[in-house]
């Protein structure tokens, strides 16, 4: 696809890929049981895809759509749009395994390009998979009950389309990544302050698609709370959303579109608020005895203040390891009993001054010890490092992933001790005991979402290995009175537990809401809820002809 494209078979610029110490594999091998891998994973060239299964007349109708250069079916660029970018997704493509590659890679250039391609696609019973940064952990660009369907790579929706001083918004295209977005605004002295793990590849598109939320969120609040205003291409027509800041001209249908993860329709354009760029910034640590304390030190800034732009808490395990701070990963265990606070203020030296003061008042009152500015800094300086710790470790045979959920506080102890003791007892009887970590990564004033990271054997197959204690961290999640996602999104991984957490009645609904806007099911098929008979499409392999999913359970 051209130059800055992920690495395909894992996270990132793969420059940036840097093998783990010899001490660290060592560990690994001894308190966890991590064999080496007992083969390498293949190479681009050896993946073997199944020729694509589009017809020539459907080729066609793209190719008129968006022009012949933009309709792609070479291998390289069909294996770099398949999946996303999970653990199980890399288990996957490693070992060669992408039957469910798209056919065809399309790159439209207009929002009106967008509209020809879906009812091209509409007419020829084609499934699409809107495809941003490709940067989905929960099975978000892998559509079920089909044998053929395109991706809608919108990398030529980059533009940066207009900057409003006196509202203080700005509206993107879809494909801009987010690095370049934050670019263009700084140029005039602004910023979105929305700096996800995943900030370096994801786009303003996909933030808005999946609700995400960044690691500043409690300053500058979650992406979904900064839009303002959306343009949507659906299979129906085109939605127009967002004529004033707040509105009570009947239920929010922006709330429709944002998190919907392209099974209703294909975000073109998003206008949001922006805020200027902060004079300077402070990042500093803080020690807890426990993350008891710790959580508690959290709920009281959340909620009586004073709220930092940052504020996360690492577990007494995550403390110790040092995944605190990604970039200091290798160099062995931490010394430092307890757990971890990170914090950062922004704003004017003295604002930052004052600021912290305060802060430090309330949690040196609740029991906190400083710790200085250097554990700040240094979580500030690798904060984006570890995708790339998560693909270290499966180069010499470890299992990592994360998941995440959130809560109200009151829920907080149960679900933390819920969803640890269902990841630990699940990997411990299949013979691979694991490490869990977790973190307060956003808070709230009535609540806040735990970050769970997962490392251990792979297990004799590591996919349906970990899929066992997924499925038990999903349960206990619901149980313990969790949604099941925060801001990873729902996708195919969490659909059948999305179904639970919504209920059938809500499930109903959406489908209402998918049969208005996309009466053939092509967006995305099984990406929310389980296509129903009537929704989605899929080619039955005996005949050729299209056919309609049967109903599924939920």
């Amino acid at each position: 696809m051209g130059t800055g494209d992920m690495l395909w078979s894992g996270w990132g610029d793969p420059s940036r890929a840097t093998p783990l110490p010899e001490p660290v594999v060592g560990l690994l091998r001894e308190l966890l049981g991590v064999k080496p891998a007992e083969a390498p994973p293949l190479a681009l060239d050896e993946i073997v895809l199944p020729a694509p299964r589009l017809s020539d007349t459907a080729l066609k109708a793209l190719r008129d759509a968006v022009g012949a250069e933009h309709v792609r079916t070479d291998a390289e660029t069909r294996v770099r749009h398949t999946r996303g970018k999970s653990t199980p997704d890399l288990l996957r493509i490693r070992a060669g395994q992408a039957d469910d590659a798209p056919d065809a890679v399309v790159l439209p250039g207009s929002h009106d390009e967008v509209l020809a391609v879906l009812k091209a696609c509409a007419g020829h019973r084609t499934a699409v998979v809107p495809f941003g940064g490709g940067t989905s952990v929960v099975g978000g660009l892998a559509p079920t009950d089909v044998t053929s369907f395109i991706a809608l790579d919108l990398r030529r929706l980059d533009a940066l389309v207009d900057l409003d001083e006196v509202s203080r918004t700005a509206t993107f295209q879809p494909g801009l990544r987010a690095p370049r977005a934050e670019e263009l605004l700084r140029e005039r002295g602004y910023t979105l302050g929305h700096f996800p793990q995943s900030f370096e590849w994801a786009t303003i598109g996909g933030f808005a698609a999946a609700r995400s939320s960044g690691q500043a969120s409690a300053g500058y609040g979650r992406f979904d709370e900064m839009v303002v205003g959306l343009t949507v291409a659906t299979p129906a027509g085109t939605l127009d959303l967002g004529r004033a800041p707040k509105s009570a001209a009947g239920p929010d249908l922006r709330q429709l579109v944002l998190g919907s993860e392209g099974a209703f329709g294909v975000i073109t354009s998003v206008r949001v608020r922006i805020k200027p760029v902060p004079d300077a910034h402070a990042y500093e640590g803080w020690r807890f005895p426990d993350f008891e304390s710790g959580s508690r030190a959290l709920r009281t800034l959340a909620q009586d203040g004073p709220l930092p732009t940052v504020l996360r808490l690492s577990d007494e395990t995550e403390t110790m390891i040092g995944l605190a701070d990604p970039s200091g990963v290798g160099s062995g265990l931490s010394d430092a009993a307890g757990c971890l606070v990170v914090l950062g203020v922004e704003g004017t030296p003295d604002e930052i001054e004052a600021r912290r003061a305060k802060i430090h008042d309330v949690l040196a009152g609740l029991g906190g010890e400083p710790l200085g500015t250097a554990p700040g800094e240094k979580w500030e300086h690798g904060r984006f490092n570890a995708p790339y710790l998560r693909d270290a470790l499966l180069d010499v045979g470890a299992f990592a992933e994360t998941l995440e959920t959130a809560a109200f506080w009151t829920d907080i102890p149960a679900l933390y001790a819920g969803v640890r003791d269902a990841l630990t007892g699940t990997l411990t009887a299949n013979g691979t005991p694991p490490l869990v970590m977790c973190h307060i990564s956003h808070v709230y004033a009535s609540g806040a979402s735990l970050y769970f990271t997962v490392v251990s054997a792979q297990g004799e197959d590591a996919v349906p290995h970990w899929e066992k204690a997924k499925h038990a961290a999903n349960d206990a999640i619901l149980a313990a009175g969790g949604t099941i996602s925060h801001h990873h999104g729902v996708g195919t991984d969490h659909r059948d537990w999305y179904a639970r957490e919504t209920g059938p009645l809500g499930i109903a609904a959406l489908r209402a809401v998918k049969g208005a806007l996309d009466p053939s099911g092509i967006l995305n098929p099984g990406i929310l809820f389980r296509p129903e008979s009537g929704q989605g499409v899929r080619e039955d392999a005996s005949s050729g002809e299209n056919q309609l999913p049967p109903a599924a359970e939920e």
